[in-house]
């Protein structure tokens, strides 16, 4: 083990540490320890995982902290592995040497404007645990290529960029669990121009990462932000389950926020499942952009000044189980997809708490230029000015439904809108109450058929 203080690091914060840690790194044994203290570095300690072999860094129970008085990471571990998750694709020293870097029990600070807390480059089975990175730029950055990463047990917080920094990587198989990503201005976990496969997002608290803490301008962000509107960005087979997801309204911002690239071949992202989360506090707490082959099922979603939920553009998405609602009266509720075709929304609940309607003005269910959207087994009350509202669509069967005003004096125009263009729509077995306006209200042009209804 080797000592930072026996080769020349003082630990009173004042000193320049930068030497005397690099000089622990090159001639000790692999395991880097911080005892109890503060350590001030002005360069990065760069991490050489072929040419030293094992490695890990510990801070002693988090007593240590290093502040990072430079720019760019304080540590950066650098492997060569150019392989995939398979053990035969691992060549030279990898296996023997570069396996399971580790940085855990501590404390890293930024203070200058372009500090990083950690960057892992080409690293196998590297872990991240029991981290505090706060203040600096990003918080952990993950650029060209790894695989096999665990980030447990840690804070990312108040951080000038992003928290967990998916950056221009390819990175198969990385497990986000037990974490708290917090008040960072970029976004909590943010993805761009990567190729990711194999990324859970598991237990964690990912809350109010957008501009307000910092008092700057704001950025369209997200607690779970991800971009694949570059050439050849993917991020497939996904699973954010059980966190809870909250922020602040921000412009342009989002709880869950995935955008693909306009015009592409393929519909991107695909293979992701969102389960059994809290999210709320946002203008559209999730809001999907060419989406296709997803799940967003049993999570409580409240609390938007736009929607609950956005989606454009998407096709073959499963929401079911979800309960859409907004607990203060400055806030709004509700559910708008457009452009859409083939989605269930199944055994669902949207309910509009406030006597008067949202601020907005949106009905509970929108839907605009969509085909083939199956409504089925879902509750949708007290609707102004619909409960659900259909534009220029074909193909929506509203089935086993319960949509109604239950305020004592109705403040909906109608339980249900057909609007526009549109053929092929059924309202069948539900119970549709009546509006001011009626139960149900058709526009000449929509073909909507009927089908045992209690109207």
């Amino acid at each position: 083990m080797s000592n930072v203080r026996n080769f020349g690091a003082t630990g009173d914060g004042t000193v320049d540490d930068t030497q005397a840690i690099r000089h622990a790194l090159e001639a000790g044994d692999g395991m880097l320890r911080f005892p109890r203290g503060t350590y001030r570095i002005t360069e990065t300690i760069d991490i050489d995982l072929q040419g030293s072999g094992p490695h890990a860094i510990d801070g002693t129970g988090g007593t240590a902290r290093l502040i990072m008085a430079g720019p760019g990471p304080a540590f950066r571990l650098v492997g060569t592995h150019g392989g995939t998750g398979d053990p035969s694709s691992a060549k030279g020293n990898v296996t023997a040497d570069q396996r399971m870097p580790t940085v855990a029990n501590m404390v890293i600070e930024g203070e200058h404007p372009e500090a990083d807390g950690i960057e892992l480059v080409k690293t196998l089975q590297l872990v991240v645990q029991g981290v505090l990175v706060r203040h600096c730029r990003h918080g952990i950055r993950l650029v060209q290529r790894n695989r096999n990463v665990l980030i447990t047990d840690s804070h990312v917080y108040f951080n000038r960029g992003a928290g967990i920094y998916l950056d221009q990587v390819n990175l198969h198989q990385i497990n986000i669990t037990g974490s708290h990503i917090s008040y960072n201005r970029l976004g909590g976990i943010r993805i761009e121009g990567s190729e990711v496969r194999n990324l859970q997002i598991t237990g964690n608290d990912i809350e109010y990462n957008n501009h307000k803490e910092h008092k700057s301008d704001p950025v369209p962000t997200a607690e779970i932000y991800v971009d694949c509107s570059q050439p050849g960005a993917s991020v497939n087979e996904i699973t954010i389950a059980s966190n809870t997801i909250q922020a602040t309204a921000s412009p342009g911002g989002a709880n869950i926020r995935i955008i693909d690239s306009a015009g592409g071949q393929e519909f991107e992202p695909r293979l992701w499942a969102i389960t059994g989360n809290i999210i709320g506090s946002q203008q559209n707490n999730v809001h999907l952009t060419r989406c296709h082959g997803m799940t967003l099922s049993g999570n409580c979603i409240y609390s938007c000044a736009e929607r609950n939920l956005l989606v454009e553009d998407s096709h073959h998405i499963a929401l079911s189980g979800n309960v859409f609602r907004r607990h203060t009266p400055s806030m709004g509720t509700g559910v708008r997809l457009v452009g859409c075709h083939d989605i269930a929304f199944s055994g669902c609940s949207i309910h509009d708490e406030h006597p008067e309607g949202q601020p907005t003005g949106a009905s509970l269910l929108e839907l605009v230029d969509c085909q083939r959207i199956n409504v089925s087994g879902c509750q949708l009350t007290d609707g102004v000015p619909y409960g659900v509202d259909s534009v220029d669509c074909s193909g929506v069967l509203i089935t086993g439904c319960t949509i109604q005003d239950t305020r004592n004096k109705p403040k909906s125009q109608s339980a249900i809108r057909f609007a526009g263009t549109g053929q092929g729509n059924l309202i069948a077995a539900s119970s549709i109450g009546r509006g001011l306006d009626g139960r149900v209200s058709i526009e000449e042009s929509a073909s909507v058929q009927f089908d045992g209804n209690s109207r």
